[in-house]
């Protein structure tokens, strides 16, 4: 059978599993809604944490930037990775203690203002916006080329079966949607990278094939350096960022990830504080499993694309270059007429000096978008038609796990913080039920439209809606849950400077709407502040968050004595004083 056939075969059968669940789940109280009933068993919330961990950033987008980047890609490894265990280890138990169903709830309460949670509610759709239009434009790339209909019309179909299965089963069937979702996405990341583990390095364990040999005794990560060097690019295992950059893009994917409110709110849905923590500890190992693999899938991506492409005919290109072609994330322009694909580094001046004016080569010749790498891998592979479309599935579960887990978090921000916090507090169940719902498919509208008009790839806008938790969420919790000085006008001063520096700076250096537009953001890169770029600046917005929030908590009045209290008996582990919260 042909890919497509395949495809519709799969992607069918998934996502009749997917409305199936959320009929057979579908939420009857607000209470299923935000937190499925808070009965989840840890193991189960463990599988639906790392699907809704593992977006279309770490399914699609990851190994696509490594594969371009090289060392300098593994800073989102070590930022998201690092991100999760600062949150399992220093953030999620405590949280789940105080036993609210969202962010803006545990900051409205904690800082004992309405103020700060509305302050919250706006960060958390901000964050989740930016966040959910990664996801939305993953689903319009693996549509548009597997189902072979436009970007436009993927994002579409993606917003019809996440209306459907969040706005029905609320977070009850989202949990239970996301399990079978990471089964699906981990299964169609692992089997290719099997394979071609097996077809480059002849070994099975894709994990030990990114160090092995190839055919010929040349090691994988020499001969990738070898080609990179033919072409003018920057050697692979080196990197070119600054290591100050590097460095703020971590701390920023941490602290973001510590901020991010719809991984957060998995850990209400467990029965005990315990039971949070023995999630987090399993959901860390099966998101170990997909991210220990991304570098060996984007090093036999590269390699292969290279090896396939490189000053080739173009008339003798397979069958994956032209399908590709179509969706427009690839393309050729044969600059100098002769039939062949010149593909190297053109913005290499000395390279361009020495290789390419003698071989009559007149600039790169071929664009492709670092999206299509893992999604493209099997057929440049020449794997079989099922396996290509196995990681065409993986790819949409990736997405709309995460884009279901961050509607949720937005429909409960206007619903449960908004009205029945504020403008509605004798709201029945059921009418907050419904304004959840109402909340949750206007959201899905929005998440379309940024999904069809997307600001950059799919890794570098979630990155961004990192920096944005980092620079709002982060220092509110941590200091929310140990500094009993933290008052609400420190916090508050905090989220906000926070957020509208960082909002500044990604609309400045990232659409150049200060500067001329985003023809101009190219030659902004130099005037990027202490040499940071957007995806890191969340560090400097978030340490400006945190002096800020000190700085003012100390010089106003202190927060009530039961507030004080509060925050003690959230650090107390259970059993060690009489009178805490359980």
């Amino acid at each position: 059978m042909s890919i497509q056939v395949w495809t519709y075969i799969l992607v069918a059968i998934t996502f009749a599993m997917y409305i199936g669940i959320a009929i057979w789940s579908r939420a009857g109280s607000t209470k299923d809604f935000y937190v499925a009933g808070g009965g989840v068993h840890p193991v189960v919330n463990g599988l639906a944490t790392a699907a809704d961990w593992m977006s279309a950033a770490s399914f699609i987008s990851m190994a696509g930037i490594i594969s371009f980047a090289g060392y300098d890609g593994a800073v989102y490894l070590m930022g998201w990775t690092g991100g999760y265990v600062l949150l399992a280890l220093l953030l999620a138990p405590y949280l789940r203690k105080f036993g609210k169903f969202t962010v803006p709830d545990f900051i409205g309460d904690r800082y004992y203002s309405n103020v700060a949670r509305t302050v919250a509610v706006v960060c958390a759709l901000i964050v989740s916006f930016t966040y959910v239009a990664g996801q939305m434009r993953g689903v319009g790339v693996v549509f548009s080329r597997f189902l072979e209909v436009s970007i436009n019309s993927g994002v579409l179909i993606g917003m019809g079966i996440v209306f459907f299965y969040a706005v029905l089963g609320g977070m009850k069937g989202i949990t239970y949607t996301q399990v079978v979702q990471y089964c699906v996405l981990i299964f169609a990341f692992m089997v290719p990278a099997i394979f071609i583990s097996i077809q480059m390095t002849n070994n099975p364990i894709p994990q030990l094939g990114f160090g092995g040999q190839l055919e010929g005794g040349s090691y994988l990560l020499d001969k990738l350096n070898g080609l990179h060097e033919q072409l003018g690019f920057a050697s692979y295992t080196s990197g070119q960022k600054s290591k100050l950059d590097v460095f703020a893009i971590t701390l920023a994917l941490m602290a973001g990830t510590a901020g991010l409110p719809h991984v957060i709110v998995r850990f209400f849905t467990v029965p005990k504080v315990r039971d949070a923590r023995k999630s987090a500890g399993y959901a860390l190992l099966f998101i170990a499993i997909l991210y220990t693999t991304a570098p060996a899938i984007a090093a036999f991506a590269r390699t292969n694309l290279i090896n396939t492409v490189n000053n080739q005919p173009y008339s003798e290109m397979p069958a994956w270059f032209s399908n590709w072609e179509k969706t427009g994330l690839l393309s050729f322009n044969d600059k100098n007429n002769d039939g062949r694909i010149q593909y190297y580094d053109d913005s290499n001046m000395e390279f361009n000096n020495k290789y390419a004016i003698p071989n009559n080569w007149q600039g790169n010749e071929l664009k492709i978008d670092r999206d299509i790498m893992v999604l493209a891998n099997p057929e440049i592979a020449k794997l079989p038609n099922w396996v290509v479309a196995l990681v065409a599935a993986g790819g949409l579960a990736a997405a709309l796990s995460t884009a279901a887990g961050l509607l949720l978090v937005i429909s409960s921000s206007i619903s449960h913080d908004l009205l029945k916090k504020q403008f509605k507090p004798n709201m029945t169940d059921k009418e907050e039920l419904l304004y959840a719902r109402i909340s949750a498919a206007v959201a899905v509208g929005v998440a379309g439209y940024f999904g069809i008009n997307p600001p950059d790839f799919v890794a570098a806008v979630v990155a961004l809606a990192f920096g944005l938790a980092a620079a709002s969420f982060f220092p509110a919790i941590i200091l929310g849950v140990f500094d009993k000085r933290m008052n609400k006008e420190g916090a508050i001063s905090g989220m906000v400077v926070g957020i509208c520096i960082m909002t500044f700076y990604i609309l400045k250096f990232k659409f150049g709407i200060f500067d001329g537009g985003k023809e101009a953001i190219a030659g902004l890169k130099s005037d990027w502040w202490f040499g940071i770029s957007p995806e890191g600046f969340g560090m400097i917005a978030m340490l400006i968050n945190f002096v800020i929030s000190v700085v003012v908590s100390r010089l106003t009045e202190a927060p009530p004595p039961d507030v004080q209290s509060l925050v003690e008996d959230i650090r107390i582990p259970k059993g060690s004083k009489a009178g805490v919260v359980h």
